[in-house]
C-alpha cells in the first residue's frame, strides 16, 4: 500500500502545534506496519539547516497560480525510515514563521497544487493521498477537477483528517479566480463558499472520499452544533464517509525509564522511585517537600477553551480546604496568565505557577505529579492526558473528544479505569472529581493500582496505524 501524507508542519522539522507531532509519528508507525507511506511538506526557511543541507534535490516543476506560473522545486530526505519531500518556493516559503501572511490563500492553494504536480516527477503514484487541516485541503478539490480523466490520477483515492475544526482557511471570495483560477460555479454551487468567503477546509470536505479525524467522540461531536463550526451540517450530511481515529504519542519519546529530563527514572514496577521525582520538584519549585502531599498539575496553553474558567471557580476553595499542591506551567491569553500568578500569591505554600514554556519543566511536571488536569470545554483529541497516563500521573479530564476516548473512570471495586471523568461544562463537577481522586490518593495500595492501569493503557502510534491502515484499506477496496 502507498500512502502520500501531506501536511503543512512536521516535527522535526517544523512546529507550531500538535498537528505537527501527529505528521511526525504516524508516518512512521505506518512505514514499520509496511506501509510505503511518504510525506511532502512546504520548505520553510525555518527548517533546521543540518536537515537542509542534506536535502537532495530531485526535481523543479511549475505550478499555475491562477493566470501565473510559479517554480517549485522538490527537495527529497529521508528520515527515520519515513521519505520526505519539501517543496520549494522562496516567494512563498523563506519567511518568519508559517501562517498569518495576507497571500496565505495563494501560499497554501500553492503548494496543493504542487503536491498533485510533482508525482510524475518523483514517480510516486499513491493509493491514498491523506491531506491534513485547511492548508492542504484543496489537494483534493484540485484533483477531481484538473487531474479528473488522466488515468494516473484516476485511482488515487482520498482521505481528508481534521486536526481542529476551528481554522477553516477562511478568505476573501475574490481568491476563486485571483488565485485559485477556479471557476465560479464551484463557488456559486456552495461548494467552497461559506458566508461570501472562500473555505478551504468545507471543499476539503467535500471533495474527499473519507473524512477522518483525531477521535471516535469528536468525529460525532462535530456533527453537532455545539462543536461544529457552522460545519455540523455538511458534516452530518457526510456522516456515512466520517472517520474518527484517536490519536497516539510517541512511546519512545515519552518513557519515564528513559527519559532523561527526570531527576529519577522509574516504571511501571518502580513506582517508589515516581515519589523522588516530587521531592525534587518541591525543591526545584520552592514548595514545601513532603512525599504524601498530593500534587496536582497542568501543563495547557493558557485558553477558555481549556476549560480554564471552571479551574477559576473552584480552584482557592480546594486549596483553602485539601491538603494538596498545584503546579502550573504555561502561557497564553494575559488575563489568565494573570489570574494563575495571583493564585499563587495568594496560596504561596500551595502554588507554583510557572508562566513561560520549557520542555524539560513539563516532562518532569509529568513525571513529578500526582493528578493532572485538563477540564477542556472541547478537545479533539489532546496530547497531555496521554502523556500524563504514560508516567502515571492520573488525569481528572471532561468527557469530551479524544479525552472520553483515552480516559476512562476508575472504578474501585473493579479496579479498572486509568483516571477521573465529568461529563458536563460544571465547576462543581470538576471539583468533586479532583477530590475523589484526592481521596482514593489516601489508599496507596488503590492509588498504585489506578497508577499501574494508566501507565498500562495503550497510547502508542503503533495502535492508531493500524486503525489508519483498515481505513486506506477499506477505501481502496
Amino acid at each position: 500500500m502507498k500512502v502520500l501524507y501531506v501536511v503543512s508542519e512536521a516535527v522535526p522539522f517544523v512546529k507550531t502545534g500538535g498537528l505537527a507531532d501527529v505528521a511526525g509519528s504516524l508516518p512512521k508507525a505506518l512505514v514499520a506496519e509496511g506501509v510505503d507511506a511518504r510525506v511532502v511538506l512546504p520548505k520553510y526557511s525555518s527548517i533546521p539547516e543540518e536537515f537542509r543541507n542534506n536535502m537532495e534535490h530531485v526535481a523543479h516543476i511549475t505550478i499555475p497560480v491562477s493566470w501565473r506560473e510559479k517554480y517549485a522545486g522538490v527537495e527529497k530526505l529521508v528520515h527515520e525510515g519515513v521519505t520526505y519531500y519539501f517543496i520549494d518556493n522562496e516567494e512563498y516559503f523563506r519567511r518568519d514563521g508559517m501562517y498569518g501572511y495576507g497571500d496565505d490563500a495563494e501560499r497554501f492553494s500553492f503548494f496543493s497544487r504542487a503536491v498533485l504536480n510533482l508525482l510524475p516527477a518523483i514517480d510516486f503514484w499513491p493509493d491514498v493521498i491523506n491531506s491534513n487541516d485547511w492548508h492542504a485541503a484543496l489537494v483534493n478539490v484540485f484533483l477531481k477537477l484538473e487531474h479528473n480523466g488522466d488515468a494516473r490520477y484516476d485511482n488515487i483515492k482520498t482521505v481528508f483528517s481534521i486536526h481542529n475544526l476551528k481554522y477553516q482557511g477562511m478568505f476573501d471570495k475574490n481568491v476563486m479566480s485571483d488565485v485559485l483560477g477556479l471557476d465560479w460555479k464551484y463557488f456559486n454551487n456552495g461548494d467552497l463558499e461559506f458566508n461570501d468567503a472562500v473555505n478551504f477546509m468545507k471543499g476539503g470536505m467535500i471533495y474527499a472520499d473519507l473524512i477522518s479525524t483525531v477521535s471516535r467522540t469528536y468525529a460525532e461531536e462535530i456533527q453537532y452544533e455545539f462543536y461544529g463550526e457552522h460545519l455540523d451540517g455538511l458534516l452530518r450530511k457526510r456522516q456515512r464517509a466520517l472517520r474518527g481515529i484517536v490519536n497516539g504519542i510517541d512511546v519512545d519519546m515519552y518513557n519515564p525509564a528513559t527519559d532523561k529530563n527526570l531527576f529519577v527514572n522509574f516504571d511501571v514496577d518502580s513506582l517508589d522511585k515516581k515519589v523522588e521525582n516530587k521531592v525534587k520538584l518541591q525543591e526545584q519549585l520552592g514548595l514545601p517537600v513532603g512525599r504524601n502531599i498530593p500534587m496536582l498539575s497542568m501543563v495547557s496553553r493558557l485558553v477558555e477553551p481549556k476549560g480554564l474558567e471552571l479551574i477559576i471557580r473552584i480552584m482557592d476553595e480546594i486549596l483553602s480546604h485539601e491538603e494538596c499542591q498545584f503546579v502550573l506551567l504555561g502561557t497564553g491569553d494575559k488575563g489568565y496568565e494573570d489570574w494563575f500568578r495571583d493564585l499563587q500569591w495568594r496560596h504561596p505554600t500551595k502554588v507554583s505557577a510557572n508562566i513561560y514554556f520549557s520542555n524539560e519543566l513539563a516532562q518532569r511536571i509529568y513525571g513529578s505529579a500526582d493528578i493532572f488536569l485538563m477540564p477542556s470545554i472541547y478537545e479533539p483529541c489532546g496530547i497531555g492526558q496521554m502523556i500524563a497516563l504514560r508516567y502515571g500521573t492520573i488525569p481528572v479530564v471532561r468527557e469530551t473528544g479524544g479525552l472520553k476516548d483515552t480516559v476512562k473512570q476508575y472504578d474501585k471495586y473493579s479496579a479498572n479505569g486509568n483516571g477521573y471523568t465529568f461529563a458536563d461544562i460544571n465547576a462543581h463537577d470538576l471539583m468533586y472529581a479532583i477530590k475523589r481522586a484526592l481521596t482514593e490518593y489516601e489508599h496507596i495500595g488503590l492509588w498504585n493500582q489506578i497508577q499501574r492501569n494508566a501507565m498500562c493503557s495503550d497510547v502508542s502510534w503503533s495502535r492508531s496505524a493500524r486503525e489508519y491502515i483498515d481505513m486506506y484499506k477499506q477505501l481502496i477496496g
